[in-house]
């Protein structure tokens, strides 16, 4: 389930013109699920998929303790791929999945 809603984020990014730099992208202490760059700006995505809202959305699941290691690990993907200086965002995709299909895709841009 996790990975079509990664696939269904990534399609609605390259919609919008985003160019995908890695998914998945593995380091020592955790994975960033989506970095890519629109218009000179390195965004780092979380996504988190969901088939049902009982326990909450998916941007809810994005707890600040979650939002410590994203910019750790952004942190780390800086230092490691020795990336000019520029502007970054955190943003977040909610895909929420029905019957092994999408129905829904919200992406909260700088979400944190």
């Amino acid at each position: 389930m996790g990975t079509l809603g990664e696939q269904a984020a990534e399609r609605a990014l390259t919609d919008q013109g985003y160019r995908i730099v890695h998914r998945n992208y593995r380091l020592r202490s955790g994975e960033i699920d989506i970095v890519c760059e629109q218009a000179g700006t390195l965004v780092f995505c979380e996504v988190k998929t969901r088939t049902t809202t009982r326990y909450g959305t998916g941007e809810e699941a994005v707890t600040h303790a979650k939002r410590r290691r994203i910019r750790r690990l952004a942190a780390e993907y800086l230092s490691r791929e020795r990336t000019a200086a520029r502007q970054i965002r955190f943003d977040v995709i909610s895909v929420t999945v029905a019957e092994g299909r999408v129905t829904g895709i919200r992406h909260i841009r700088d979400a944190f």
